[in-house]
């Protein structure tokens, strides 16, 4: 059985949090976000921690999702979230134009990816893009959708793909044997 909603959230210094009825909002440094909390579920702030408690154990199984929404606002409040993507493939490459990455991926056409609200995207190298923010689903979320723009071939490895993403190579097609006439 996991203990996940019963671990307490350490607030550091500079985070503050607004418990009201259905929401928790946390400020800091890097921004401020809002954490909807399912009914059943509720938060107590005593002496720079938080502790999330259940009413009744029908709501085990929002405890800890609750428990963990709420850390992730406080972690990305205060240190932020990243993804590392890598573009593989010759003449494949990526800039930041304004708001929009622009990436040519192979296609006959130059791909403009809008920058989301509250993301930043930076290019090192014209091969290596960093996706940065406070909110971590929305950080993941940007990150795949730039994946899926060219996911990366099973047979040359060729395309986007997250730094450390371990991938499948098939072989490819075996010599086939040419019949005589």
């Amino acid at each position: 059985m996991s203990r996940i909603g019963n671990k307490i959230i350490a607030v550091p210094s500079g985070v503050k949090i607004q418990i009201k009825d259905d929401a928790v909002e946390v400020q800091g440094p890097k921004g401020k976000m809002r954490v909807v909390v399912p009914n059943g579920i509720h938060f107590e702030q005593k002496d720079g921690t938080l502790v999330a408690k259940r009413e009744s154990d029908d709501k085990r199984a929002l405890h800890g999702l609750a428990r963990a929404l709420v850390a992730n606002a406080v972690t990305g409040v205060t240190t932020g979230f990243k993804k590392d993507l890598d573009i593989v493939g010759v003449g494949y490459r990526a800039e930041v134009k304004g708001k929009n990455v622009v990436l040519a991926l192979g296609y006959s056409h130059p791909i403009e990816f809008p920058i989301p609200e509250g993301i930043a995207i930076t290019i090192e190298k014209q091969v290596h893009m960093v996706v940065t923010g406070a909110d971590k689903n929305q950080v993941g979320q940007v990150a795949a959708n730039l994946r899926a723009l060219r996911p990366p071939d099973p047979y040359k490895q060729k395309g986007v793909r997250i730094t450390g993403e371990r991938l499948k190579k098939k072989a490819g097609k075996a010599g086939a044997k040419t019949a005589a006439a």
